[in-house]
């Protein structure tokens, strides 16, 4: 992790969607792991998506938990197994170099810290979800979309005691606070002494993302990596999420030039060399790692 830059994956439920695959409540884009021919298409779009020039994939596993599974005939194990398979699979055969990034997001909906449970059921749901992570052989883990610090803390403790590389963000209002009410300046204080590589925002508009990122850059300093991804469409209550296309990629590249990720949009594109041998490496003094994630497939690279 050398690199100034480094670009994360696009949306895997948009894609996937957008194939042709089911990805209605409650399972989401995890429909795509029940069926060789979605885990086919799921495959397809971790290489679409390096070969649009993604350092990182991210897991199909935002619910392979067995919340979102109960009652259902897989266990949260087995597609957690089998996604991050697939993301392994589709790096070895893109033939270069890329990590796997293994998703956990909150336990409940995102969109609703009220429903976060109890300090106990965070703990021993956490704990399965990084077991089965870890187990599959990712190479960091991806803590996103959390509406609360309490459980974002919970999940950050189990994950940093992997040794494994561990990125955090939050999804925040229109003001920047984070959807439970609590400031990211807070959120930072509480996550960079249990060792988180990275922190940031995610599922949000992408003309939202700079206040937030600001305010990370201010509490974390120059050199601590900050990531961002916003988001098109919306959440509903009957089909899940809404593609909308709101955002085009001329548009997303807009944000860049409006957050504290221009400088290292600048340095990649001077530089463009790419370093991600070493994943457990804390990047060097003044080399802070950014992470964009790329709209939809349409090969939105800063490169």
């Amino acid at each position: 992790m050398n690199s100034k830059l480094l670009l994360l994956d696009g949306a895997t439920g948009t894609e996937l969607n957008r194939r042709g695959v089911d990805t209605g409540l409650p399972l989401w884009s995890a429909n795509a792991l029940t069926t060789d021919s979605g885990l086919n298409v799921l495959k397809q779009v971790h290489l679409d998506y390096l070969n649009a020039g993604a350092d990182v994939i991210t897991t199909n596993t935002f619910r392979t938990n067995r919340r979102a599974l109960a009652g259902k005939s897989f266990s949260a194990r087995e597609l957690t197994l089998r996604a991050v398979g697939t993301a392994k699979e589709a790096v070895a055969e893109f033939g270069k170099s890329g990590l796997v990034a293994g998703s956990l997001s909150t336990l409940e909906d995102c969109y609703r810290p009220d429903l976060v449970p109890s300090d106990d059921e965070c703990l021993a749901e956490h704990t399965e979800r990084i077991d089965h992570l870890v187990e599959g052989g990712v190479d960091l883990l991806l803590i996103e979309t959390m509406n609360s610090i309490r459980e974002a803390v919970i999940a950050a403790k189990i994950a940093t005691a992997t040794g494994i590389p561990v990125w955090v963000t939050f999804v925040c209002d229109t003001l920047g606070r984070i959807l439970s009410g609590e400031s990211i300046t807070q959120a930072a204080e509480l996550l960079m002494p249990l060792g988180v590589k990275a922190l940031g925002v995610n599922c949000m508009p992408a003309h939202t993302i700079a206040q937030p990122l600001n305010e990370l850059r201010t509490m974390c300093g120059e050199d601590f990596p900050l990531m961002a991804y916003g988001n098109i469409g919306f959440a509903d209550d009957e089909q899940g999420w809404i593609n909308t296309d709101s955002t085009n990629p001329e548009g997303y590249l807009l944000v860049i030039n409006t957050s504290p990720l221009r400088e290292q949009r600048d340095q990649h594109a001077s530089q463009r060399s790419r370093s991600i041998s070493n994943p457990n490496a804390n990047p060097p003094r003044s080399q802070s790692l950014a992470k964009v994630r790329i709209p939809g497939s349409r090969g939105l690279g800063l490169s």
